[in-house]
């Protein structure tokens, strides 16, 4: 008895990318552009830190390091997602939840800080959306009806 795969969903062996709804690679490229955006912001605190007049060097490229490792999230789960991988959908909201709270504290700094709120947040929501939507779940084979 051979078990069926939802549509869209790669074979075990499959290497490659698949062909994704479009609601699904938005959500992967928007949660790899979050990614970027860490690994940006680690590099600038660590050259910042070896190369400016930082308060604490330590602090800086503590930070720095922190926010690289963080940036591996996002990025490998834009990956899983990107090939249609079923485990990279908790990575991915694991990392919109996380958004939010940083969102709210950036909000709360006020200044130029509120339009980069507004815009985590925005996109924290749009991928939480995304990728609960049924379209996005039944592509990642999650919840498909048994047959």
């Amino acid at each position: 008895m051979s078990e069926k795969q939802p549509p869209n969903t790669p074979a075990p062996d499959t290497a490659g990318p698949v062909a994704l709804p479009g609601r699904l690679t938005a959500a992967a490229v928007l949660t790899a552009l979050e990614g970027l955006a860490l690994a940006g912001l680690g590099v600038y605190m660590l050259v910042v830190g070896i190369t400016g007049d930082p308060d604490s060097v330590r602090q800086a490229v503590t930070g720095g390091v922190t926010l690289l490792a963080l940036a591996a999230l996002p990025l490998v789960a834009a990956r899983g997602l990107r090939r249609g991988r079923r485990w990279s959908r908790g990575p991915a909201l694991i990392t919109q939840l996380m958004a939010l709270p940083v969102a709210w504290t950036l909000f709360n700094s006020g200044g130029a800080m509120i339009a980069a709120a507004v815009a985590l947040a925005l996109a924290a929501v749009a991928v939480a959306a995304l990728l609960v939507n049924p379209t996005a779940t039944e592509a990642l084979g999650i919840g498909a009806p048994s047959a």
